[in-house]
């Protein structure tokens, strides 16, 4: 038996064949005119779940425990990136904790972060897989006038709550015989809440103590390891930390870039997309959670997608017909570049790792480069790949827990080795990252993409 899912902006259905012969599938309606132009002009996308509908339960399975807040969830993610990105997550000595000396520690030093459990960790193992990145979440260090260290961070989560969700388990039903065969399959499965409700934060931008950064990194039950990336002394000799202190006091307390997020990921038509995913099932996606939760849709994409048409407040729908009156395809839309000045409703829009590279174009970092690098464009691993690290192990502090020289960066927290491929080796050039391939498990890059 074959499953198959047919979509177009408007909608998703399914439906399941026994048998290879001719098969119809009826829309006994559109959902609005522009639906059926567009399926005249584009078609309806058809997806073939290969495993069928039993082996696409199953997968379902292998992929929600990334985000179990369990040892399970936890081997679960070890597992995935393993298999999907060559990933060895070699076992560290005790001790995993690292007793940091703040005085070694400069402005623009960069924290690299990767958790390995529970929802954030299935969230980061999920953009890891599709942006070549070893690490999930980044922050940044800052010295005061006073000696004091800060991290300045967007990703934050404060106290304010934006959803709330229910922790869900599946469960098996003893009883499917009163379904048909084919309910029966999926009656076997069940979603049940257990426990309480989980109270997510809103994510903001802040500027904190760095013993209270750290404090919360040790409590984190998401495990997560965490790296220290020094400045070379040439980039800290130049980094301006007036204007670093300068831009981080006028982002904070401003809501995590959400706008621009997926968009530092797709720079291709088809070269970003690690199979099964692609445009089209992209689209789909958007299209339903477009139904589902608008003003989330709105968030994600939808000003995003405005602004590179240079249009204003033109929901999912309205976008694909002016996409289609200008001749150009969604694929191709999705390529446009990220422009570091828009400014959206909520300000400027920057994820946690384009909030660094923002500091660092302010403090001077990219010299005579900076009015030509659109930092929104960058991943996390586009960052830790820049070369304006600390190239010499010597010079790490004494604390380093690099494994004896096994590192070319401080580890200080963490149960496994981190690893970060082509670390420090690309030096920054104008339009950089703006046009890059990222297919999994080589996630080769051609040279000045």
């Amino acid at each position: 038996m074959d499953l198959y899912v047919f979509a177009t902006p408007y909608r998703i259905t399914w439906d399941y064949y026994f048998s290879a012969r001719e098969h119809t599938l009826k829309f006994d309606s559109w959902e609005e005119a522009a639906e059926l132009e567009y399926v005249k002009q584009h078609g309806i996308s058809v997806f073939l779940m290969p495993s069928g509908m039993l082996g696409t339960l199953l997968s379902l399975v292998d992929v929600l425990p990334l985000f179990s807040n369990t040892v399970w969830g936890q081997n679960a993610n070890l597992a995935f990136l393993k298999t999907h990105m060559g990933a060895s997550f070699e076992k560290r000595p005790k001790p995993w904790c690292t007793v940091v000396n703040p005085e070694d520690v400069h402005s623009g030093d960069f924290l690299a972060v990767s958790k390995i459990r529970g929802r954030w960790g299935g969230f980061e193992t999920l953009e890891k897989w599709v942006t070549g990145a070893f690490a999930g979440h980044t922050a940044v260090c800052l010295k005061d006038d006073m000696g004091n260290l800060w991290v300045a961070e967007s990703g934050h989560e404060n106290e304010k709550v934006l959803i709330t969700l229910f922790k869900l388990t599946f469960c098996c039903d003893q009883s499917p015989s009163s379904f048909g065969w084919v309910k029966g399959m999926l009656g076997l499965f069940s979603i049940r809440m257990v426990g309480g409700p989980e109270m997510l934060g809103e994510e903001i931008i802040v500027v904190i103590p760095w013993d209270e950064w750290w404090e919360l990194s040790l409590k984190d039950n998401s495990n997560p390891q965490i790296a220290l990336l020094p400045l070379h002394p040439d980039i800290r000799a130049k980094f301006n930390s007036t204007a670093a202190w300068e831009y981080a006091r006028s982002m904070s307390g401003k809501p995590y870039g959400y706008h621009n997020m997926i968009f530092s990921w797709i720079d291709t038509v088809a070269d970003n997309y690690p199979p099964p995913l692609d445009a089209h099932l992209v689209i789909s996606v958007m299209s339903m959670w477009t139904r589902v939760q608008p003003a989330y849709a709105a968030n994600m994409w939808n000003e995003a997608l405005n602004k590179r048409l240079g249009t204003e407040d033109l929901d999912l729908y309205r976008i694909l017909e002016e996409t289609e009156r200008r001749g150009i395809t969604f694929d191709q839309l999705l390529t446009i570049p990220e422009q570091d000045e828009w400014v959206y409703s909520d300000g400027k829009s920057t994820t946690c790792v384009a909030f660094i590279l923002e500091m660092y174009k302010e403090a001077g970092v990219f010299g005579p480069l900076s009015n030509s690098i659109q930092v929104t464009e960058f991943t996390i691993r586009d960052a830790y790949m820049l070369k304006i690290f600390e190239n010499n192990q010597t010079n790490l502090p004494s604390w380093c827990n690099n494994g004896d020289g096994r590192l070319p960066f401080c580890q200080i927290l963490g149960e496994y080795w981190m690893e970060l491929p082509f670390y420090n080796s690309l030096e920054p050039y104008a339009n950089m990252n703006e046009n890059c391939p990222s297919l999994p498990p080589i996630y080769d890059r051609p040279t000045r993409c």
